[in-house]
């Protein structure tokens, strides 16, 4: 974690707040609908599927396969220019959901669609912890 963190941080709201809280303990929780049981991920107050309002956190595995990925060249804020270049990815999540996030411990020239991967948390301030990806080796 550093001392200064230049880059955009996220604005917790009453619907996003559990997930960040989630991480903040190194875990990946997911909104789940109480009502018809399906996950939802990025977290929000109605369900998709049914228009149900109830919902529940629960832990995930973490482990999903990628599904796609961008390396970045050009910084889209000034903060993320020391890391150039870094790769992103979408990770299928073995729960049924995407997620996005850095990929860490890879050199980007081996990734693969479907490769396993897990999700991992770094700190990035004392409130806030990101997830990232890293290969299941």
């Amino acid at each position: 974690m550093s001392e200064t963190y230049a880059k955009p941080l996220p604005h917790p709201t009453i619907d996003t707040q559990p997930y960040w809280d989630g991480l903040q303990n190194r875990e990946l929780r997911l909104q789940h609908c109480a009502d018809c049981g399906k996950v939802r991920h990025y977290p929000r107050p109605v369900c998709d599927a049914c228009w149900s309002m109830k919902f529940e956190w629960k832990a995930a595995s973490g482990h999903g396969r990628v599904h796609s990925w961008t390396i970045t060249h050009h910084a889209f804020h000034p903060g993320f220019k020391p890391a150039l270049p870094y790769t992103l990815v979408t990770v299928d999540l073995d729960e049924g959901v995407r997620i996005n996030a850095r990929m860490r411990g890879i050199d980007p020239a081996a990734l693969r669609i479907g490769l396993p991967v897990r999700i991992e948390f770094e700190p990035v301030t004392p409130e806030v912890t990101l997830p990232v990806v890293i290969p299941i080796t």
